[in-house]
């Protein structure tokens, strides 16, 4: 880490969170983390195994004199969201992640930090390394490809835990204790195209918007964020209906569970136009700039000319394609009735053609607090795409996870926060997802709370991580341990 260590505190967590840094660990490419972490409870002689799903769980026994309390289980996903700037050279396979600090906040050089969830994983190394503290027995658990599918945790056995209480470490506010999550899935639409050879007389250009905030598609939804698929799409669509348009290339987009920052598409138009193009698109990029220029200070919109290609994709679908496109729904859906919290809501996340399938495939995501409400928005999604005439497919998801009013866990964060810090936390929702949603189908009698440090920009090469806010939850999560 290139960086003042003076700052970094409590120095075990952070030492454990540069460790974590110099292993990859892309979602579904976990390999390499699962064996680092098998080894690291390993050489602490502690209790360490891998289940099927590849999840990662290490056993400490009580400390001296609290060996009656309850077992707490301490909970992080160990795969991280691997996003970086056009311009960077980043191999997440192989490069450890480069850290600095700028001011009070750690970063990354043009990538994800992987803060999200790497620092709830080097809080739990930490206490599993000392002996120093005071606590029952405890149950490290780290599960695998929480960002793409959940499916660690899907596929978890419903005896791998055996603690009476839960601490998700995977949440982004300090200062509040989560206790319900919103529940989602995953619709895709599949255009399949045909080649038509490019008339004479065309103009290729190149369309680029770039540079957008992005952010987590479930936390930072309600945030008036621009969709960059979105705002190509628009002036793809303004475009057709003024001229013979063909789609030669689209690529826009990444992570389905990411707010979209760059969009690409090259398109042909009569030569006679290209003029037009220009000043629709300057005229345009001033529009959006103004609407929003709160949230995306940073955005561009480019336009170059292109190499034309002999064939670009037939007329009708990529018409009915950028129609869909235009008039699909994304971001908030609806508001929660009973408090402050978006309740539902969708997120078209890419779009993105293969060629040597011809086909042009679009992923999206939805979310709600409510099952039902999250299938009507995964359906209203659908149905604009299959009225376009695509094929359409919406997976199973995930279940959300519901309040408990009796919490003891709950009481005793509560309590501990209002005693180290003389204020009290902010106890909610959140319409993201997380893995305590599926522990609570498989392990209903599980005592759950989640509450982690200060991150900003996740899932985005802007991800930063508030630095003094990791020794306040530190202090708040062993203030728990040793008076739950």
């Amino acid at each position: 880490m290139d960086m003042d260590k003076t700052k970094l505190k409590p120095a075990s967590v952070f030492e454990c969170f540069a460790q974590v840094n110099k292993v990859p660990r892309p979602s579904k490419r976990e390999e390499q983390m699962i064996d680092f972490l098998l080894r690291y409870g390993q050489g602490l002689g502690l209790e360490t195994r891998r289940d099927e799903a590849g999840n990662v769980i290490i056993r400490k026994p009580a400390s001296e004199g609290m060996e009656g309390r309850p077992c707490v289980v301490l909970q992080s996903h160990m795969d991280m969201v691997c996003e970086k700037n056009a311009d960077r050279e980043f191999d997440f396979d192989r490069d450890a992640i480069e850290t600095y600090v700028d001011g009070d906040w750690m970063k990354a050089r043009g990538t994800t930090l992987g803060a999200d969830d790497g620092i709830g994983v080097a809080m739990e190394m930490a206490i599993l390394a000392d002996k120093s503290l005071k606590h029952g027995p405890l149950e490290c658990v780290f599960t695998r490809d929480e960002e793409t599918g959940l499916t660690g945790a899907e596929g978890m056995k419903d005896d791998f835990m055996t603690g009476q209480y839960l601490i998700n470490l995977d949440s982004e506010d300090e200062g509040e204790i989560f206790v319900s999550c919103a529940g989602g899935c995953r619709t895709t639409a599949t255009f399949h195209y045909e080649e038509q050879p490019t008339p004479q007389g065309q103009f290729f250009v190149s369309l680029c918007i770039k540079g957008l905030t992005g952010g987590h598609s479930g936390d930072d939804i309600d945030k008036k964020r621009a969709n960059a698929n979105k705002l190509l799409a628009r002036f793809l669509y303004m475009e057709q209906k003024k001229m013979p348009l063909l789609l030669a290339d689209i690529q826009a987009g990444g992570l389905h569970n990411a707010i979209p920052r760059e969009a690409r598409a090259t398109v042909a138009v009569p030569s006679a136009m290209k003029e037009t193009v220009r000043v629709d698109w300057n005229l345009f990029a001033a529009d959006v700039e103004e609407e929003y220029r709160v949230t995306e200070p940073s955005m561009e919109f480019i336009l170059e000319s292109a190499d034309a290609t002999d064939t670009v994709v037939d007329s009708p679908t990529s018409q009915r394609l950028i129609a869909a496109l235009q008039g699909v729904t994304n971001g908030v859906f609806a508001m929660s009735q009973d408090i402050a919290l978006v309740e539902t809501s969708t997120n078209l996340a890419s779009i993105h053609m293969v060629p040597e399938r011809k086909t042009i495939e679009i992923n999206s995501s939805q979310r709600s607090s409510l099952l039902s409400a999250r299938h009507n928005v995964a359906a209203t999604f659908a149905a604009v795409f299959e009225l376009a005439g695509a094929e359409v497919e919406t997976g199973e998801g995930y279940p959300g996870w519901k309040p408990n009013p009796d919490s003891h866990l709950l009481k005793v964060a509560v309590a501990q926060y209002k005693r180290l810090f003389q204020k009290e936390p902010v106890v909610r929702g959140i319409h993201a997802g997380l893995e305590c949603g599926l522990f609570s189908e498989k392990y209903p009698a599980l005592d759950m709370v989640s509450f982690g440090p200060t991150l900003r920009g996740v899932h985005s090469p802007d991800e930063k991580l508030l630095i003094p806010t990791v020794q306040m939850v530190w202090d708040h999560l062993l203030a728990i341990l040793e008076n739950i």
